[in-house]
């Protein structure tokens, strides 16, 4: 009896098993259409990454100019060099943006001086590669948009020690970094390797030049920082030229503006900035917003000639005066410091 009940058990699972496979087989599309669905499923995924993603590639360039000076990318090792800067700052985004951001309140106020030199306008992309329009420090002690060394800062004019450091002021700093662009143009020849020796040093290129017997930055083998310098300040440039093409949808409204501000000329010492401050009717933190080259909370005079400029917002009136309580007692007389108003 027990034997007849597993025969039938095992022939109610043949039959079960064959109208399961018989069902599956009728909805099988044959080889030809199941490749076709399989490809469109492709072209519809791709089509929603690009949408996603935002993936705009431009046609490849045959050459690129910097400060007048054209490059081939004929080249398959200068080509790349240029492809991977493109892509890495195009896709970089939260960098990128924040880059052009920036540069709208600070290149007006490079480009001049730059004219001023007789440097192209190309360098002011420097910055952007240099301390990214920031005061930043890097670990050898550089500091400023121009990534400047104390010595280097010293031999070009500048004043650095505990009070006052000329290097995080961007008009000065950038009147050094011309300095050291005209001496490096004057001994390489051209503005590319002028560009490069900013980055690897003066001795550093020549030295490289001197064993690779060659003279052109294209054509030496370098480290991969300064090999890729060059590449990196093109590639900016050709996006901050034409951001839209890139990707960059940024519109005038969320860039970073100019902020007015009246000069103060300082020819005698200060010994309490922050109490200057609030007699400018601004506190110490926007006065070091404002003047960052100020490292203390002291300014001394030490020459009879000498005059520090001290920028004040104009907004500060409205803006914040209303913040601050001052008491006869903290009150800055005329006495505690001279001062001319640029104006």
């Amino acid at each position: 009896m027990k034997r007849d009940y597993f025969l039938v058990f095992i022939i109610v699972l043949m039959i079960a098993g064959y109208i399961i496979t018989a069902q599956f087989q009728s909805k099988k599309p044959d080889a030809e259409d199941a490749e076709g669905h399989a490809d469109e499923r492709i072209v519809e995924s791709a089509a929603v990454k690009s949408d996603y993603a935002h993936i705009i590639l431009q046609e490849f360039p045959d050459s690129v100019t910097f400060a007048g000076e054209s490059i081939s990318l004929v080249d398959p090792d200068l080509a790349e060099r240029y492809d991977r800067e493109i892509i890495l700052n195009t896709h970089f985004h939260s960098n990128t943006i924040l880059l052009i951001k920036k540069s709208h309140r600070w290149f007006p106020l490079i480009e001049p001086i730059l004219l001023k030199y007789g440097i192209p306008d190309d360098f002011k992309y420097l910055t952007l590669v240099e301390g990214g329009l920031s005061n930043d420090v890097s670990p050898r002690g550089a500091v400023g948009f121009w990534q400047l060394l104390p010595s280097t800062a010293r031999e070009l004019g500048l004043e650095v020690n505990s009070e006052v450091d000329e290097r995080y002021n961007p008009i000065r700093s950038t009147e050094a970094a011309c300095k050291y662009i005209l001496k490096a143009k004057e001994k390489f020849g051209t503005w590319t390797n002028a560009a490069a020796s900013y980055n690897v040093g003066m001795r550093g290129l020549a030295r490289s030049m001197e064993s690779q017997k060659t003279v052109s930055y294209y054509d030496l083998l370098l480290n991969e920082e300064t090999s890729r310098y060059i590449f990196r300040i093109i590639a900016l440039k050709q996006i901050f030229e034409d951001p839209g093409s890139y990707g960059f949808q940024i519109g005038m409204d969320q860039l970073y503006m100019a902020e007015p501000v009246d000069s103060v000329f300082i020819t005698s010492s200060i010994r309490d900035l922050t109490d200057f401050a609030f007699s400018k009717g601004i506190n110490y933190k926007i006065l070091k917003r404002h003047n960052p080259w100020l490292r203390k909370n002291t300014l001394t005079v030490k020459r009879t000639n000498r005059a520090y400029v001290i920028v004040i917002p104009r907004w500060h009136l409205s803006s914040i005066q209303a913040d601050i309580a001052i008491s006869d007692s903290t009150m800055i007389g005329e006495d505690r410091f001279m001062e001319e108003n640029g104006d």
